[in-house]
C-alpha cells in the first residue's frame, strides 16, 4: 500500500527547534561511531610497547590486536536481540557500560591473558554500537534528515580513530625515554577511553527511546510524544502510521535469504563485506607506527605514532569526500575507481620496502592508500549493503554480512605479524594488492548500481539476474 504524501510543516519555528533536538539525539548515539573508532584503533599506539612489555612473538602480537575483533563478532550478532528484548537505549547503554570497563581493564593487565579478556568486552560493546549507533539515529530521524544523521555515525568512526591517534602520539611524546612508554605509557593509552566512555553513558541516561522500538512493543502514545518532539506535532500522527505499516511487514525470515534472486543478493553483500577487509585496510591502520617505523632506520617510535594521527586525517577527510560524491558519482565508479588506485598504491608501497626507498616515500604510498579506501571502499560499502537488501529482510541479511566483516577483519589483523615476518613488507603488501583486483574484476561483474534505484527496483534486478543465471547466463 502507498503511503501519503508527508503532510506540510507550517509552524517554522517548532520545526527548528525539532531539527536541533534531532540532531542532539543523533549527535549523542554517535558518541558511539566514536568509541567504536577509538577502541579499535587504540591498539595501533599501544601493540609495540606491548609486544616488548609481554614479550610477544608475532602470533601473540598479532592475537592481541586481533582478539578485540572476537568480541566485535558476538557482539554483532546479538546485537538485534539487545535491542528488541532491552530497546535500542538500553542495549547502548550496555555498550557504553562495556567501553568504560575495557578502557579500565585494559589499563590494568597483569599479563596478556588480562588484557585480552578486556579488549574482549570492548570489542563486545563495539559490536553492539556498530549495529545500533546508525540504527537509533535513523528510527529518530525524520526522513528528510535521516540520510545526512545517519552519515555522522561513520564521520565519528573515523574522528575517534583521528581522536585516539593524537592521545597516543602525545602520551609517547610526553615520555621521559622509551622504557617508560614500553612500562607504563600504554596503559595510559588505553585509559584514555574512559572519558569518552563515561561521556557517552551519561549523555544516553537524557535520550528517550526509539519510537519504532515503543511501536513494536505495543507502546504507540510514548512513541507519538517522541515524534512530536522530533518531527513536530503536524508530522507525528503521519510518521506513527509510517511506522505502524513498516512493523506490521517487518516478516522476513532466514529462509528468504535462499529464494532466488535474494540468494545472489547475500552471496555479494558477503564477499564485498570480506573484499573490504582482505584488500588490506586494517594491516595498515592497526600496524601503522610498525610500518612506518620499519621504512627507515632515523624513524622513531614518536615520529611513526604522528605519522599515524596524519594518516587518520587523511582517512577522516577524504570519508567526507567521500560522503559528498556518492549521491553523484554512483556506487558502481566509485568502487571500481578505488579499487585500482588501492591496488596501485598497494603496489608502490611493496616496491618501496623492496627497492628500500626514503621513509617519506613509504609515507606517501601508505597515505595514498588510506584516501583511496576512504574514497569509497570504506563507506560505499556500507551503503550498497544497505541499499540491495528488501526492507523485510535487510536486518537479517545485513547481519549475516556483518559478521562475515568482522571474521574477515580478524583473519587480516592476526595474520599480519606473521606475513611481515615470513614473507616481508613487499610480498604481503602485493598480496593485498592482488586482492584489490579481484575486488575490481568482482564489482565489474556482480555488483549492481543502485544510485537512484528505490528498494522495489533493486530487489527486482536481483530477481532478473537470477533468472539469466537459471537460463545458463551468468551469476552467482
Amino acid at each position: 500500500m502507498t503511503m501519503p504524501a508527508a503532510p506540510e510543516v507550517a509552524d517554522v519555528q517548532p520545526r527548528r527547534r525539532s531539527v536541533g533536538y534531532v540532531l542532539l539525539l543523533a549527535s549523542v548515539a554517535a558518541l558511539g561511531g566514536l568509541l567504536f573508532g577509538y577502541d579499535t584503533a587504540v591498539i595501533a599506539g599501544a601493540i609495540d610497547y606491548l609486544e616488548i612489555h609481554f614479550r610477544l612473538g608475532p602470533g601473540g602480537k598479532g592475537w592481541a590486536v586481533s582478539n578485540v575483533l572476537v568480541g566485535c563478532m558476538f557482539g554483532a550478532a546479538l546485537a538485534g536481540t539487545f535491542s528488541d528484548g532491552l530497546g535500542r537505549k538500553k542495549a547502548l547503554l550496555l555498550a557504553a557500560g562495556l567501553f568504560a570497563v575495557s578502557a579500565v581493564g585494559s589499563a590494568v593487565p597483569r599479563n596478556l591473558t588480562e588484557l585480552v579478556a578486556a579488549r574482549f568486552v570492548g570489542g563486545f560493546g563495539v559490536g553492539i554500537a556498530s549495529m545500533l549507533s546508525p540504527l537509533y539515529i535513523a528510527e529518530v530521524s525524520p526522513a528528510h534528515l535521516r540520510g545526512r544523521l545517519v552519515s555522522l555515525n561513520q564521520i565519528t568512526i573515523i574522528t575517534g580513530m583521528v581522536v585516539v591517534s593524537v592521545v597516543n602520539w602525545w602520551i609517547a611524546r610526553t615520555a621521559h625515554d622509551e622504557a617508560w612508554n614500553v612500562a607504563t605509557g600504554w596503559r595510559w593509552m588505553f585509559a584514555s577511553e574512559t572519558l569518552p566512555a563515561v561521556l557517552f553513558l551519561i549523555c544516553l541516561l537524557f535520550v528517550p527511546e526509539s519510537p519504532w522500538w515503543l511501536v513494536k512493543q505495543g507502546r504507540p502514545s510514548e512513541a507519538l510524544a517522541i515524534l512530536t518532539r522530533t518531527g513536530g506535532r503536524d508530522r507525528a500522527e503521519w510518521e506513527l502510521e509510517q511506522i505502524r505499516e513498516a512493523v506490521a511487514h517487518e516478516r522476513g525470515s532466514l529462509g528468504e535469504l535462499s529464494a532466488p534472486g535474494m540468494r545472489m543478493a547475500l552471496v555479494v553483500a558477503v564477499v564485498l563485506a570480506v573484499l573490504q577487509q582482505v584488500t588490506g585496510i586494517n594491516a595498515v591502520l592497526y600496524y601503522a607506527p610498525t610500518i612506518f617505523k620499519a621504512s627507515g632506520t632515523g624513524v622513531t617510535a614518536t615520529q611513526a605514532l604522528l605519522q599515524t594521527a596524519a594518516l587518520q586525517v587523511v582517512n577522516l577527510a577524504f570519508t567526507l569526500v567521500a560522503i559528498r560524491v556518492v549521491d553523484r558519482a554512483g556506487r558502481r565508479p566509485l568502487l571500481l575507481a578505488t579499487s585500482v588506485a588501492m591496488g596501485t598504491s598497494l603496489a608502490l608501497l611493496g616496491a618501496g620496502f623492496a627497492l628500500k626507498l626514503a621513509p617519506g616515500w613509504i609515507f606517501l604510498f601508505t597515505l595514498g592508500y588510506v584516501a583511496s579506501f576512504a574514497i569509497a571502499m570504506g563507506p560505499v560499502v556500507w551503503v550498497v549493503l544497505a541499499e540491495i537488501f528488501p526492507t523485510r529482510i535487510r536486518g537479517r541479511a545485513m547481519s549475516v554480512a556483518v559478521v562475515a566483516l568482522w571474521i574477515a577483519c580478524f583473519a587480516v589483523s592476526q595474520s599480519v605479524p606473521w606475513m611481515f615476518k615470513r614473507l616481508g613488507e613487499p610480498i604481503t603488501f602485493w598480496s593485498y594488492g592482488l586482492m584489490c583486483l579481484v575486488a575490481f574484476v568482482f564489482v565489474l561483474r556482480y555488483v549492481p548500481e543502485t544510485k537512484g534505484k528505490t528498494l522495489e527496483q533493486i530487489e527486482q534486478t536481483w530477481r532478473q539476474r537470477a533468472s539469466v543465471a537459471e537460463d545458463g547466463g551468468p551469476g552467482i
